[in-house]
């Protein structure tokens, strides 16, 4: 059955998308937990309380109604985006400064909700690594490795104190990331058969540990797509990007570069695919400008990876990109219908005018 006109579309109210996006980031809390512990749980209700106490801060300086705003879950989402880009066992001050960075000065300070440039989650972690890069690249190992592990209450001191159980250090449980693992080794001159047989390269972390993590976001970012909260074309062309410039460069000298499947699966890459870098606020709006937008993150996540001073370079990727957002929108806008033909008419008239110019200068004695 055919329904009559008026063909009315509803807009989805932004606490329904929020809440969809965050039951999307589900799958890959539950395989950060099984895969380094609960001690993420402690993270994100930090992350939680701080930004819901920053936003009512700043709605409250700003004279703005505070329920609102704040119910709208985009706070919330926001920090959980950036407490899953954290170290797992980050200390509770770095979580709390992050994210009043995120929500006080990417967000409220360019306007607020709609009005940021950048992506607030990223410009967190941006600061963050950059001001502190040591305590950022304090990974510990995944609990499936054999190394002294922590159990949850001793997760949750140590976020909160520092303090480990006597006789123990972090050495003891710390792990480089694949994707530092594999930098490391190869400034050191190791070629990538070394780096994957064992002795550099600690087995266990992928597929097994870091790609069931991706695999789940991937899961949660097929469910936004199915329920049309974001658009295929940015995370597509992202990984599309990603996958076909590493598997280029693999094919030529696989001696010394990765192969895709290791920059798909390694890091944020489905993370920034299909819940950063389609933040509909800071993304561009047309479809083939989120074609371009995403392969051009795409291509800077590698080369920031494969050539840049840090191991992953999603957050620094999504923030270049930012920057461009509106240049891509202006060049990739659709022309408003009869608006193609108005001009092709002005600028025939507009020869024709200058034809006949010529030919009458042309005439005469």
């Amino acid at each position: 059955m055919i329904r009559t006109s008026p063909f009315v579309v509803k807009p989805t109210p932004l606490q329904v998308v929020m809440l969809k996006v965050a039951g999307a980031l589900l799958p890959g809390i539950a395989a950060y937990v099984y895969v380094f512990g609960a001690g993420i749980l402690l993270q994100l209700l930090l992350a939680t309380a701080t930004a819901l106490a920053c936003e009512a801060a700043c709605l409250k300086l700003r004279d703005y109604p505070v329920k609102p705003f704040i119910t709208d879950g985009s706070a919330i989402v926001t920090a959980w985006l950036l407490a899953l880009s954290l170290p797992p066992l980050s200390a509770w001050w770095m979580v709390v400064l992050a994210t009043l960075i995120a929500i006080g000065l990417a967000k409220h300070l360019f306007g607020g909700l709609g009005q940021n440039p950048f992506n607030p989650a990223m410009i967190g972690f941006a600061v963050m690594i950059v001001s502190f890069p040591a305590q950022m690249s304090r990974w510990n190992a995944p609990l499936s490795l054999p190394h002294d592990d922590l159990n949850v209450w001793q997760q949750f001191g140590y976020i909160l104190t520092g303090q480990l159980p006597q006789g123990l250090s972090f050495d003891t449980l710390a792990s480089a990331t694949p994707l530092d693992a594999v930098k490391t080794a190869l400034m050191q001159s190791h070629s990538m058969s070394e780096i994957f047989s064992g002795a550099i390269f600690q087995a266990g972390w992928l597929p097994s540990e870091m790609g069931w993590i991706a695999a789940a976001y991937l899961l949660g970012g097929l469910f936004l797509l199915q329920q049309r909260v974001i658009q295929w074309q940015l995370p597509v062309s992202f990984l599309a990007a990603l996958a076909g410039f590493s598997g280029l460069f693999y094919l030529v000298d696989p001696a010394n570069y990765t192969d895709p499947l290791f920059h798909l699966f390694s890091g944020a890459a489905m993370l920034g695919a299909f819940f950063i870098a389609t933040d509909p606020v800071t993304a561009p709006t047309t479809p083939r400008g989120r074609l371009i937008y995403g392969a051009l993150i795409g291509l800077l996540t590698w080369l920031i990876r494969t050539y840049g001073g840090y191991p992953d370079g999603v957050a620094f990727a999504v923030i270049i990109m930012n920057i461009a957002t509106p240049f891509i929108d202006q060049y990739t806008q659709p022309a408003v219908f009869g608006r193609k033909a108005e001009q092709s008419t002005r600028r025939k008239t507009e020869q024709n005018v200058s034809r006949k110019t010529a030919d009458q200068k042309g005439a005469k004695p």
